[in-house]
């Protein structure tokens, strides 16, 4: 598909052309319901009239408490049709972050399913909301003229996966998700024939806008250790689903049931994957169980993606000595290493910027900037402070990755910088033994911890009865650990279900010492 004319900059208009151009052609399938182009266009049309008919104007934030699904897309189609602000909770958000959220968002309208309106009536955050609205709309049959939108009025608000602290609530204006859609392009690489899986939200309103079926898959992300393959592997072979674009975890679970079953999925071309490391063990799981498959992993974050992105077979074959290998930059970002800090960078000038920047193969913190880079936060001037870099009109987002240049240009990550330990002969980087342990026979997740001043290894097995023969393998290691401490699971963390959450684990081990 070739970049959209930058005058059509709203995804909503890109869907609209979409609708118009292939009006009978399958956008959304939902379970057994299946929606055209055409009667979604439609729908979007008029719940955007229901909503002007409400009250919900031009630049009212909204918070969207509705799983994934068509009733999604077609709400969060209506109010940027409006030029409303569509505000997203993750569906794993626990009550009392749900509660800060509310209070930053500070939302004008609150629509949601029947459960998710009781919720809203029990806890002040969203009780306090001035207009509730359900899923149910009135069919108009005069449409009325809809607002115009620009490409600096904000679309969607979105809360990036930190539980500490003032919640991060990240905004995306019109034109900047178009530019993420412009970014995202060359990577998912559609075509006309494509019947997606996109697990990830931000991508199905992508296909919508690229003109691509959709196939929502039959998984809760509020409860992904239930998640059935088997349903997947149904609806696969049911509607000829072409591509999968979802978390590390989603793709592991399918690529080890196909492996474990002895089965092939011959229709899926392509696989693009990312939110969590991959390492080349489970790389090659995925080529294993999907050899005929174009597999890709993604390296970004909720303020920039995609950064990088590096294809199974060159991650496989991979050296993993000092860092995870993620590729060379995408087209649109440019990333460069500086100094790792704690504290905020402001006021800088190119030539203090320029001094920030550490030496090639020198571990540093990744920052990152582009036209889809996100440059700012709602009500909440630390994060700004704290994660962002101004030198002139350009905005540098730091990532809180570590990482360096390898000598081949491509982009190396050495885990978070909060989770590097400070040793007599350097940084030592967590990532490199979470890749080691996964490596062992019957080791699902680990990692290693400095608990008091003794280097800790913290590992989860796929059956206790391994913890011996694990732990004999461990000690035949080259390092010393003064500790080898099994737990019953990592913590991970609740977007992806695949990242280590080090802080809810320092906590864990706290609880049991």
């Amino acid at each position: 598909m070739e970049n959209v004319s930058p005058d059509r900059f709203n995804v909503v208009d890109l869907f609209g052309d979409a609708a118009r151009s292939t009006p009978r052609k399958a956008a959304i399938i939902d379970h057994d319901r299946t929606i055209t182009f055409g009667d979604l266009e439609r729908a979007v049309n008029e719940t955007a009239a229901h909503f002007l008919a409400r009250g919900i104007r031009k630049g009212d934030r909204v918070l969207v408490f509705v799983p994934m699904s068509e009733d999604l897309y077609r709400t969060v189609l209506a109010l940027f049709r409006i030029g409303a602000v569509a505000v997203f909770l993750d569906e794993w958000v626990s009550v009392k972050r749900l509660v800060a959220c509310c209070r930053v968002a500070q939302c004008a309208a609150f629509i949601g399913t029947f459960k998710g309106r009781v919720l809203a009536r029990l806890l002040p955050g969203l009780r306090s909301i001035p207009l509730h609205l359900g899923l149910k709309y009135n069919v108009c049959r005069d449409i009325p003229a809809f607002p115009e939108t620009g490409r600096d009025d904000i679309a969607l608000i979105t809360f990036t996966t930190g539980s500490t602290g003032i919640p991060k609530a990240a905004i995306r204006t019109h034109g900047l998700l178009f530019e993420q859609f412009q970014a995202l392009i060359p990577l998912i690489e559609p075509t006309p024939d494509d019947v997606s899986m996109p697990v990830l939200p931000i991508v199905l309103l992508i296909n919508l806008g690229a003109g691509v079926t959709s196939v929502i898959a039959d998984f809760n992300a509020r409860k992904p250790d239930a998640m059935k393959p088997k349903k997947i592997f149904d609806q696969i072979h049911r509607y000829r689903v072409t591509s999968i674009i979802a978390s590390p975890f989603f793709v592991k679970q399918l690529a080890l049931y196909s492996s474990s079953n002895r089965l092939i999925l011959n229709t899926i071309k392509k696989i693009r994957t990312g939110g969590a490391p991959v390492f080349p063990t489970e790389a090659k799981s995925y080529r294993d169980a999907f050899p005929r498959a174009d597999i890709a992993i993604v390296y970004g974050s909720t303020e920039a993606e995609p950064m990088s992105a590096i294809s199974a077979d060159e991650l496989i074959v991979s050296e993993t000595n000092r860092g995870l290998n993620v590729g060379k930059v995408e087209p649109g970002a440019t990333v460069k290493i500086i100094f790792i800090s704690n504290d905020a960078i402001t006021a800088v000038d190119e030539d203090a910027f320029a001094k920030l920047e550490v030496l090639p193969g020198t571990i540093g913190e990744i920052i990152v900037t582009g036209k889809h880079v996100l440059r700012d936060y709602l009500h909440n001037p630390e994060a700004l402070k704290r994660n962002k870099i101004f030198v002139g009109t350009k905005c540098w987002h730091r990532t809180g990755d570590s990482g360096f240049w390898g000598d081949d240009g491509n982009l190396y990550l050495t885990g978070r910088c909060a989770s590097l330990i400070r040793t007599p002969k350097g940084l030592l980087s967590t990532f490199l033994y979470e890749n080691r342990f996964q490596a062992i026979e019957g080791v699902l997740m680990g990692t290693i911890m400095l608990l008091g001043d003794r280097l800790t290894a913290i590992i989860e097995v796929s059956d206790p009865s391994r913890e011996a023969a694990v732990r004999s393998m461990m000690k035949a290691l080259p390092e010393a650990f003064a500790d080898i401490v099994f737990v019953s699971k990592v913590p991970r963390d609740p977007r992806h279900n695949s990242k280590i959450d080090y802080e809810k684990l320092r906590l864990l081990l706290l609880r049991r010492s």
